[in-house]
């Protein structure tokens, strides 16, 4: 029996889906203590019951999911209004540090990889989709590259590997940052510089509420950023540089934000647009996850099982000793330690939600906020697209 869900019954079973990562996160202490984020909770939930209808009944379930789109845009519009340039422009060198580390972690990843399948005694090709291919690239750069692997190399499977690999990293990608940063802040007593959450205001400063006024102009910014930043995406589209378009909406958010506090126009009111880029967020990833095919999973060979195993190890150990470090070993670096987990193994919203878990718990970080998705978003497809192209120049590689 096949049933297709219509946007609105798509969107009434997102939100359920996020209930159910709430009722979880907020009974299981290991969850919390963690920064395992609710939207992954409740969709691994959700894509673990599409996966047993999918194996041991008859019943098929698709889902309308176009209103991701508009939502990830909204939130990265969001990110922007949270972007005050006067306190991040003293941090402005996190993004060409961080830009070196993901460069280094991606040869780091393709390496583990290769080597595997080498010792594993598999063709060298698996040992990169099972590498920055399909973890840092993704489902659509594992599908484009599996299928130039079955056209080159005669790689039966390539495209049944790549999926089932993305599929492991988007999974991993939204249960290891949490648990990275958290091991870091305690190891080290970390802290936001500004004080976070627990911060005290004083008598003499405007405190936020949460009110319909300042909720309905943050999100007419909102709106205006994903619709300026789509119209400035179709105006350059043809550019010799293309920015994704919700790179756009991002520095949109961002020209809002100052502009309105250079003319002392708009204060933005921080408790709406919290709560407004969360709720953006979790939809998002939750349309993500209901899309999720889980199954593909249970039919992963043992040895590209292994492979990714070692990647999720090795991503851990990069992330805690060389990203963090890297980046100042401060509170900023620990919450970016956690978005660079997500998107390396995942994807970037996935990064994104790794950091709004652990910075609802400890504290704000501004920085790790702007410096990630850039990297994240933008940089990471040309880096690795370089990098792959390095590994196929190899001798073993045949190219």
């Amino acid at each position: 029996m096949n049933f297709a869900l219509d946007s609105l019954s798509s969107l009434l079973v997102a939100i359920g889906l996020l209930f159910v990562g709430q009722f979880l996160v907020a009974r299981i202490s290991p969850l919390r203590q963690y920064n395992i984020p609710v939207p992954v909770v409740g969709g691994l939930v959700f894509a673990g019951l599409m996966a047993f209808l999918q194996t041991r009944t008859d019943v098929r379930l698709s889902f309308d999911t176009d209103l991701r789109g508009f939502l990830m845009l909204a939130f990265f519009a969001a990110v922007g209004l949270t972007a005050d340039l006067g306190r991040l422009k003293r941090g402005g060198i996190s993004l060409a540090i961080f830009l070196v580390v993901v460069a280094v972690f991606l040869v780091v990843q393709d390496a583990i990889g290769t080597g595997m399948a080498y010792l594993l005694d598999l063709h060298p090709a698996i040992g990169l989709i099972a590498g920055s291919i399909t973890l840092s690239g993704g489902h659509g750069t594992g599908a484009a590259w599996a299928e130039r692997f079955v056209e080159v190399q005669n790689l039966s499977g390539a495209l049944e590997l790549a999926v089932a690999s993305a599929t492991f990293g988007l999974v991993i990608g939204g249960l290891l940052g949490g648990p990275v940063s958290q091991f870091l802040i305690t190891r080290y007593g970390l802290h936001p510089e500004d004080g976070g959450q627990t911060e005290t205001v004083s008598p003499a400063e405007p405190v936020d509420i949460i009110q319909a006024g300042p909720v309905l102009i943050t999100l007419f910014l909102i709106v205006v950023g994903v619709v300026v930043g789509n119209a400035l995406y179709d105006l350059f589209k043809d550019a010799a540089v293309k920015l994704p378009n919700f790179i756009w909406a991002l520095f949109t958010g961002v020209l809002l934000r100052n502009l309105l506090g250079i003319r002392g126009l708009y204060r933005v009111n921080e408790e709406s647009l919290n709560l407004l880029s969360t709720l953006v967020l979790w939809l998002a990833l939750a349309f993500t996850f209901m899309g999720l095919r889980l199954w593909e999973l249970l039919d992963l060979a043992g040895p590209l099982l292994l492979i990714l195993l070692v990647q999720t190890i090795g991503t851990a150990a990069f992330a805690t000793f060389v990203t963090f470090r890297a980046l100042g070993a401060n509170y900023d670096a620990a919450v970016m330690a956690a978005g660079h987990c997500g998107f390396c193994m995942g994807a970037t919203p996935t990064a994104i939600a790794n950091m709004q878990a652990v910075t609802e718990r400890y504290g704000a970080s501004p920085l790790a906020f702007i410096v990630v998705p850039m990297i994240g978003a933008f940089f990471i497809d040309l880096l690795n697209a370089l990098v792959i192209q390095g590994f196929l120049s190899l001798p073993i590689h045949g190219f």
